[in-house]
């Protein structure tokens, strides 16, 4: 099944989300992303009626507002987005700039939207004072607003009425879970920001990050993390520690784009952490996913360690 996407947004699980799923259950009660981003493993899910319920939380209150509007108000989203995009006659650069400057004065999510739509790789960037400070992409003005409108649409009749929508901190978050959720994490990356993710005007701290998770353990939370991993022998990343007793299924997630362009063929590799519970009730043991589909996944002698990032 093609699962629609939203939007274009960097760092994304879509392509990876059949490979997460076979380690969800088969049907859960309610999803939970505290990160959800474009909310891909959610839409995945609800592409497979695995969920009855999801929800999708991000720190980042413009991009959870505008899956909010996406879901609940997809025709009015897909009129403003046309509004904008139509105008072929002007200054598209000069358009993206105005655009970047009304988003950043009045954090209006249908402006991120098109933000999204034209800005480099889909990339989301904040500055230190937490301004939206992506460059547009000069090759190309952004997904049409016919495809976006269908995108909305099918995105729609996935999710609504059976999503809730969020922007609080995720610990908060965990609060609220109980034994019959299963959470989903892509929090920000250590080693690809090394001290923070610029998606986010903050980062996540990793101390509060492993406190969180062991809090979910003790009250037996099924929770499974894509967490670091590497690129090629490179390592990223404090490794979550050995008292969570997490099992680490590592993911190829295909060769690295900058690599590529440097002539390099380097391969990334993704981890997913599963907590005991949730490995155990879908029978997953460590193992490494080849990006080969027909080859059965290796299991692993040995966790691989990571290096902290200097």
């Amino acid at each position: 099944m093609n699962i629609p996407q939203p939007f274009q947004y960097q760092g994304s699980k879509r392509s990876l989300a059949p490979r997460i799923l076979d380690f969800l259950p088969r049907s859960m009660d309610r999803l939970i992303e505290p990160f959800a981003g474009s909310g891909a493993i959610s839409l995945a899910c609800a592409g497979r009626g695995r969920s009855k319920r999801y929800w999708l939380n991000d720190v980042n209150q413009p991009l959870s507002n505008l899956l909010d509007l996406i879901v609940n108000q997809p025709d009015e989203t897909a009129d403003f987005y046309e509004s904008l995009w139509r105008d072929k006659d002007s200054d598209h650069l000069n358009k993206f700039y105005s655009v970047r400057q009304q988003f950043n004065e009045t954090r209006d999510p249908r402006l991120l939207l098109y933000l999204l739509a034209r800005c480099v790789k889909g990339a989301v960037r904040y500055n230190s004072g937490g301004d939206f400070n992506q460059s547009p992409d000069k090759r190309r003005l952004g997904t049409q607003p016919a495809r976006m409108r269908s995108n909305f649409t099918a995105v729609s009749m996935l999710l609504r009425g059976r999503t809730t929508f969020s922007s609080r901190d995720f610990r908060e978050v965990f609060e609220e879970t109980s034994k019959k959720d299963v959470v989903y994490m892509d929090p920000p990356y250590q080693g690809v920001c090394n001290t923070r993710d610029h998606r986010y005007s903050s980062g996540v701290e990793f101390s509060d990050f492993v406190t969180g998770l062991d809090e979910l353990n003790r009250r037996d939370v099924r929770f499974l993390v894509s967490y670091d991993g590497r690129l090629g022998d490179k390592s990223y990343g404090e490794p979550l520690p050995d008292f969570l007793d997490l099992v680490l299924v590592e993911i190829e997630a295909g060769r690295s784009s900058q690599a590529t362009l440097l002539g390099q063929e380097v391969i990334t590799v993704e981890s997913l952490y599963l907590s005991r519970s949730l490995a155990d009730e879908v029978g997953a043991a460590p193992a490494y996913l080849s990006n080969h589909s027909m080859e059965q996944p290796r299991l692993l002698e040995e966790t691989a360690k990571y290096d902290k990032v200097s």
